[in-house]
């Protein structure tokens, strides 16, 4: 009888973020000896301006099996829209050439979109990872739950959010509560040292370390208002004059590339100890994250990493609003006082002391090996297609 072969698992991945959630997925697939890992990496990975991060894939000893050039010169709506309707189309060939088993994405950004579309309408089976979530403040709340329609294999991040993905109509049997895969990376990683750190970037480190990422709020804000927040945070943390700021470049949303040139030109001008870094890579992100008194922006890492770094996190606005929270999450708007007040409370004893209990509503840091086994044990039939489950005590009305 001849021996079956390995299941061909297809990762796709777009972005710096993105990437450092899914490299101990890599890693655990290729562990596996039933699984065959294909990568293939698109948009900012293949870009000078967002730190061409398509090297550090390769650095940490992956094949990269195919490349996706996805974006299309621009930093509005009109730019992503194209960048996704050339990203199918690139998709549409990775995926006849390699011929993957499964589609492997995460999250809910548009170079992902592509991905699975593409994925869908050539049959190919998708697996999806931090299904179920919300984040009202972005664009990437809807991606989000569409990529959860398409795909048959679903891996939360946390049990209600394994409990939403079954509400939108997806199998019991197919979604699984496997915590957050950012928390793999904490565990395994052996950080640098505030020394190695400092001659690592080139900086020099005083306290309070404020720890900084902005990404465009992709719904909700109008025209001059990306710009009056950000002046609104230059101004908050102008206010703690002792401070060393690590501010780390936006990702490549509408409006990225303005928030970056704007904050270099502060970063220039201001009388702080400033060091803006487009791309700062895992270990020197987590390295950083560990060291400094306070992770500041919108980012989801200040959401699902900080708490459990014993770091405290002041969340600005409405980007990641509808997320779980773990007690260290300060909630402010945009303005420049509440910021200010947020930043104050973030560094007092008190909520120092709340950090310190590193309290972690995403798993225990073992979402790898649990994802790889799973893909490992599947067997998804793909001519069956998708039966839309509908909750025990739900009945249609009648007309």
């Amino acid at each position: 009888m001849a021996e079956s072969k390995p299941k061909k698992i297809c990762v796709v991945t777009g972005a710096r973020a993105e990437y450092g959630l899914l490299s101990g997925v890599m890693q655990a697939i290729q562990a596996q000896a039933e699984l065959e890992l294909q990568v293939v990496a698109c948009a900012a990975h293949l870009s000078e301006k967002h730190g061409m991060t398509l090297n550090q894939i390769l650095a940490d000893g992956f094949e990269v099996d195919a490349q996706v050039p996805m974006l299309v010169e621009g930093d509005d709506e009109y730019a992503i829209t194209q960048s996704v309707g050339r990203g199918v189309i690139g998709f549409a060939d990775a995926y006849r050439k390699l011929e993957p088993d499964i589609l492997l994405i995460l999250g809910d950004r548009y170079e992902i979109l592509a991905a699975a579309q593409a994925a869908l309408l050539m049959q190919i089976p998708i697996a999806h990872i931090h299904g179920g979530e919300k984040t009202e403040g972005a664009v990437d709340e809807a991606i989000r739950h569409a990529i959860t329609k398409m795909a048959s294999l679903h891996f939360a991040a946390a049990e209600s959010y394994r409990l939403r993905i079954i509400q939108m109509g997806e199998q019991p049997d197919s979604v699984f509560n496997v915590g957050a895969p950012g928390l793999d990376r904490i565990r395994k990683l052996a950080l640098l040292s505030e020394t190695e750190l400092q001659q690592d970037l080139g900086i020099h480190i005083d306290s309070p370390l404020f720890l900084v990422t902005y990404h465009p709020v992709t719904w909700g804000h109008v025209q001059g208002q990306v710009l009056e927040a950000l002046q609104n945070l230059f101004a908050a943390l102008e206010t703690f004059e002792e401070a060393t700021v690590v501010w780390t470049g936006a990702n490549a949303d509408a409006d990225g590339e303005k928030i970056n040139a704007w904050v270099q030109e502060w970063a220039a001008q201001t009388k702080l100890n400033v060091f803006f870094k487009t791309t700062l890579g895992s270990l020197r992100y987590l390295s950083l994250m560990k060291f400094a008194d306070v992770v500041v922006g919108n980012s989801s890492s200040g959401i699902i990493e900080a708490p459990v770094m014993g770091t405290a996190t002041v969340n600005i606005g409405d980007r990641q609003k509808g997320r779980l929270r773990s007690p260290s999450v300060i909630d402010c708007d945009e303005s420049t006082e509440s910021i200010k007040q947020a930043l104050q409370l973030a560094l007092s004893e008190e909520h120092q002391a709340v950090t310190m209990k590193k309290q972690s509503l995403y798993g225990s840091g073992d979402s790898a090996n649990q994802v790889a086994e799973i893909l490992s044990a599947c067997n998804i039939n793909k001519s069956a297609g998708k039966k839309f489950y509908d909750l025990p005590d739900w009945q249609p009305q009648s007309v």
